[in-house]
C-alpha cells in the first residue's frame, strides 16, 4: 500500500468517529431534554453558531467564506455580551 492510501484511509476514520461523536452529542442531547435535564435555553444558545453558518452558507454558498463570516459574527457576539456584562457589573443593573 502507498502511504497516500493509509493517509486517506485515516482520514476517512477520523471523520467517521467525529461523526459518531457529533450524532452520539445531538442524541445525548435530544434524551436530556426528552427527560428534562436540560433547559431549552442553553440548547438554543449552543445552536446559534449552526444557525448563522447555515444562513451563512445559504446566502454565500461557499463553505469557507461562511465559516469565516460564522466566526466574525460568533467574535462580535462575543464582544458584545462582554460589553453588556460589563455595563450591567459597573452600573448594578
Amino acid at each position: 500500500m502507498e502511504s497516500s492510501v493509509i493517509v486517506q484511509i485515516a482520514v476517512i476514520g477520523a471523520m467517521g468517529l467525529i461523526g459518531l461523536g457529533i450524532v452520539s452529542m445531538i442524541v445525548s442531547g435530544i434524551k436530556s431534554l426528552a427527560q428534562g435535564k436540560q433547559d431549552v435555553k442553553r440548547i438554543v444558545i449552543m445552536a446559534v453558531p449552526f444557525a448563522i453558518f447555515g444562513i451563512a452558507y445559504g446566502v454565500l454558498g461557499d463553505i469557507p467564506k461562511a465559516g469565516v463570516l460564522t466566526t466574525i459574527a460568533m467574535m462580535g457576539i462575543m464582544v458584545f455580551s462582554v460589553v453588556i456584562t460589563g455595563l450591567r457589573g459597573t452600573f448594578k443593573f
